[in-house]
């Protein structure tokens, strides 16, 4: 059968096109396998969105020249349909069922016309105005981006493209009641440049995304490194929403052209199976962080969520970027969210790169302060801690400079002023301040945590680290750091349970295998603690807290001579690990040489070291001596 004759034109709905011309319906800018006349009764009934298109009309268009199994030819061309768009009979989000009587299509629909949205039939009737910026050119075109300047302010074009969000959203929630959301996961955005070395900028592009929702305290927003877990992961959105325990999710894509970028995006209320929103925004590269709030707006109108003043100031922010800027920074935080060692100095570069093409770009300067002060922490010794000190707090200074409502930048300033400055009532005011910003961001919560238990508040310390893990439940260093608490606060059982959860998400990763070794040895098992310690060693090779941990154990079972020449070992490569002297004195702990054990704790007290190992039980001995009450005094923690 020949499709009957059609105007030129495609119908937008969601995240779906359908071209009259080519007979082609795609998702995201990929193809849908749909026949011919399935595809026409979708086109008949884009046609007349929100308009009851009877059985009888169908029947004239579709089958003129059937006598006999009209019906089962319409049941199963409206099921073909239904599978293409993911829709259900029961639960519809695009195709309504009036029984006996015929079919109405549910979502907003627009008319592009070369390029272009025009507003619909249905559109005029609603009184609704269709978005009004166009799309990249089709795959395999030969159409080009004229060469232009940048602008720092949002053009006209993605005014009126917030002003069609929410007129558009308005009308929606006129028509439709809503369920209120209270969580919600951004799965990562698919590129679609068919070039693989773009994957960072998706990546990115998810990042900035669920950074702008996690703004909005009525919603918890579940963070990059759990969201990330789900990239090329084929899972129905059902089972991904119990294991991130979240009422939606909302899933698109990317396609960066030249110099433009669009994003497609849609949210689905999973319990319900209903789409909730669909919408997809284009701009100049340059504009790409501004076309992001819009997202988040649009997002949190759908869901209802209650912005208050803050939040709505930072959403109506129009930023603007040097792309070369941008895309180093995309890359420096992909790096700095490895956690190793080399993962850091590649940041770093990165983070510099940035700066050097942007001097005003606040988040630049915020990441490369979280890059420098890890790099003097005892887990990764980049840096000595004075360097990592002296250069993590210039940057988040920087950044502060620049962008006094960045919360990411007042967690920089705290967590250097935490681990090297010491200055512990400043750190607690930068952190508060962050999770008033942004409360959504899991580091936050995680140092702040860290914080208090420092302060001696255990109990406040791992309500913020359950926080810190309820918005990033599968991030592997927020579940080994709950371990970590969990020890310290004499949880032994609960630890070991911990760790064991966190080697269930990846047996390879050897910071949870360091942290059950801790939690074993603590219930005196100690082969099983040895065995922990070297499985860590086996995987990311040798570190001053894995060897020493191990030294540790050796030690304690009277394996002193094993224990001595890994403390000797750590003595000589102080060079390459300038934060080891806390580690050394852990050995000389497990051999029962306290005065050695003060004199390394002294010495990592003179290299300004994160004092955050003294809370480790391993350190229980010496909290009874005045000269470890008289450090602890010295770094301005409780006794």
């Amino acid at each position: 059968m020949k499709q009957a004759a059609q105007p030129f034109r495609r119908f937008r709905f969601g995240i779906f096109e359908a071209d009259l011309r080519t007979g082609e319906l795609t998702k995201l800018g990929k193809r849908v396998r749909l026949q011919e006349q399935p595809f026409q009764l979708l086109a008949m009934l884009l046609d007349k969105p929100g308009e009851l298109v009877i059985r009888e009309e169908l029947r004239e268009r579709l089958w003129p020249k059937t006598l006999v199994d009209f019906d089962h030819g319409l049941n199963k061309a409206i099921s073909k349909v239904r599978e293409a768009l993911g829709d259900s009979a029961e639960n519809p989000r695009f195709i309504e069922t009036v029984a006996s009587r015929g079919y109405r299509f549910l979502a907003d629909v627009a008319v592009v016309q070369g390029g272009q949205p025009h507003t619909s039939a249905g559109d005029l009737a609603a009184g609704r105005e269709a978005p009004g910026l166009g799309l990249l050119p089709d795959a395999g075109t030969s159409a080009k981006w004229p060469a232009h300047v940048f602008g720092w302010r949002l053009s006209g074009v993605v005014t009126a493209l917030a002003l069609a969000v929410f007129l558009s959203w308005s009308f929606y929630s006129w028509r439709h009641q809503l369920s209120t959301i209270h969580s919600l996961a951004v799965l990562p955005l698919e590129n679609l440049s068919n070039d693989a070395s773009q994957d960072y900028f998706a990546d990115g592009m998810t990042d900035e995304l669920i950074t702008h929702l996690g703004q909005i305290s009525a919603i918890r927003v579940i963070s990059r490194t759990s969201a990330m877990t789900y990239k090329n992961v084929h899972k129905p959105l059902a089972e991904i929403a119990r294991e991130l325990n979240v009422d939606a999710v909302v899933e698109g894509s990317v396609l960066h052209s030249g110099e433009r970028v669009r994003i497609a995006a849609q949210l689905i209320e999973v319990l319900a199976d209903k789409q909730i929103w669909a919408e997809s925004y284009e701009g100049d590269f340059r504009d790409t962080l501004a076309l992001q709030s819009r997202v988040a707006r649009a997002i949190a109108g759908q869901i209802r969520a209650t912005l208050n003043r803050q939040e709505q100031v930072v959403l109506e922010k129009s930023k603007a970027v040097n792309p070369a800027a941008y895309e180093a920074y995309l890359k420096g935080r992909f790096f700095w969210n490895k956690r190793t060692g080399d993962g850091l100095r590649t940041a770093v570069g990165y983070f510099n790169h940035a700066i050097e093409m942007d001097p005003t770009y606040a988040e630049a300067y915020s990441g490369l302060a979280d890059s420098y002060a890890l790099s003097g922490d005892w887990e990764y010794g980049v840096l000595s801690p004075q360097d990592a000190f002296r250069q993590a707090k210039a940057a988040a200074t920087n950044a502060l400079a620049l962008d006094d409502s960045l919360g990411e930048a007042h967690t920089s300033l705290a967590f250097a002023l935490d681990l090297y400055g010491w200055d512990w009532e400043t750190a607690e005011t930068e952190y508060k301040l962050t999770i008033k910003l942004n409360p959504g961001y899991a580091t936050a919560h995680l140092w702040y945590g860290w914080h208090l238990l420092l302060m001696g508040r255990n109990s406040e310390g791992l309500i913020e680290l359950r926080k810190a893990e309820s918005l990033d439940p599968l991030s592997l260093i927020i579940s080994a750091d709950m371990a970590d608490a969990l020890c310290i606060a004499h949880q032994f059982d609960e630890a070991v349970q911990q760790s064991k959860k966190t080697l269930q998400m990846d047996p390879n990763f050897a910071i949870g295998h360091y942290e059950l070794g801790q939690a074993f040895e603590q219930k005196h098992m100690h082969d099983q603690a040895i065995a922990e310690f070297q499985k860590a060693i086996g995987i990311s090779g040798h570190s001053g807290v894995f060897d020493s941990n191990l030294a540790y154990v050796y030690a304690v079972l009277g394996r002193k001579e094993e224990a001595i020449k890994i403390a000797k070992n750590l003595e000589a490569q102080h060079d390459q690990n300038p934060s080891a002297e806390a580690n050394i004195a852990l050995i000389y702990l497990g051999l029962g040489d306290q005065d050695q054990a003060m004199i390394w704790l002294n010495k990592g007290y003179e290299a300004r070291f994160n004092p955050s190992i003294l809370l480790r039980p391993a350190f229980d001995p010496l909290r009874s001596d005045a000269r470890f009450k008289g450090l602890l005094r010295r770094v301005g923690l409780p006794g």
